[in-house]
């Protein structure tokens, strides 16, 4: 997955034609692909899915999907796909081949009885599209049994570090915005400071541009130890003395709870301050025309 002497590799915009020269060229005894989701779902994966059956359809490989990730791998849920089992899914949500995590994934005996499934099924490679726990774990398995897998980028944290773009954030940070835009009304409408919580537990790009999105007071992310005067109280002062009575903070949930935000801006500043989580509605809905066509391109 970026590294020098691994069959895995990471399609994205940024280094596409070099992966599409790299795999293609020790593919010549590849007959048939299986694919997989991984690890946390993001809005887009079923236009990725159905853009590798048809294109390898097209060029006469047999496709198979294999359900709920690396657990339906070792547990052989594993189904032949022709052009239609992917028909009609390139607006929608989730992926129509779940996901799950997988405990014995990490473990030898797993993978080698996954390993032993797919020679099974005659599976000559595998198409992963994850995140970066599952792209790691495609690498572990990959170098294990030289057995050639490319790796999909498909999180909404948008932080796999050897791709410029991951499925599914545009989808993500345009639900986050949607959602606090309609919160803004009624914070604006009861003169409150909202603190809002997205997703990100190591990676701060979704809440930062979240926040420059939505234009708030302060943005906390995770790969910088905030300073709650500096970069929370201090901005709410100067807002309000220039007039402002609503106020907005994005909070990325690997920094801190949401909770214990408000409770600090409440007793610096005696704001009614209210707490809203977003949680798992970034990660579901119909994705966006970015997410869809950049799913399409990979």
């Amino acid at each position: 997955m970026g590294r020098e002497g691994t069959r895995t590799f990471v399609v994205s915009n940024k280094n596409a034609k070099f992966a599409r020269e790299k795999v293609l060229g020790s593919m010549s005894n590849i007959k048939s692909i299986g694919i997989l989701t991984s690890g946390g779902d993001a809005p887009g994966m079923n236009a990725a899915i159905r853009a590798v059956t048809r294109a390898a359809i097209f060029a006469d490989f047999k496709v198979y999907g294999i359900y709920r990730g690396y657990r339906g791998l070792i547990t052989d849920e594993i189904e032949e796909f022709s052009t239609q089992n992917v028909s009609n899914i390139i607006q929608r949500g989730g992926t129509i081949l779940k996901t799950a995590r997988c405990q014995e994934w990490t473990t030898k005996e797993g993978r080698q009885c996954a390993y032993d499934v797919l020679r099974r099924h005659g599976i000559d490679a595998l198409v992963v599209i994850g995140g970066d726990g599952s792209l790691t774990g495609a690498r572990i398995f990959a170098n294990e049994y030289s057995y050639p897998i490319v790796g999909l980028p498909g999180t909404i944290d948008n932080d796999i570090a050897c791709s410029t773009y991951t499925i599914g954030y545009d989808t993500a940070c345009n639900t986050a915005v949607e959602c606090i835009d309609k919160l803004r009304d009624t914070m604006q409408s009861h003169e409150r400071c909202s603190v809002v919580e997205v997703m990100g537990h190591h990676a701060g790009h979704l809440a930062l541009n979240v926040g420059v999105a939505c234009g708030a007071t302060a943005v906390l992310v995770p790969e910088r130890t905030p300073d709650y005067e500096q970069d929370v109280i201090e901005p709410i002062r100067r807002a309000r003395l220039g007039g402002r009575t609503h106020f907005m903070v994005i909070v990325a949930e690997g920094v801190d709870s949401a909770y214990n935000v408000a409770q600090k801006i409440k007793d610096a500043t005696s704001l009614d301050t209210r707490v809203t989580v977003l949680g798992h509605v970034q990660r579901g809905g119909a994705p966006t025309s970015r997410d869809r066509t950049a799913a399409t391109y990979m």
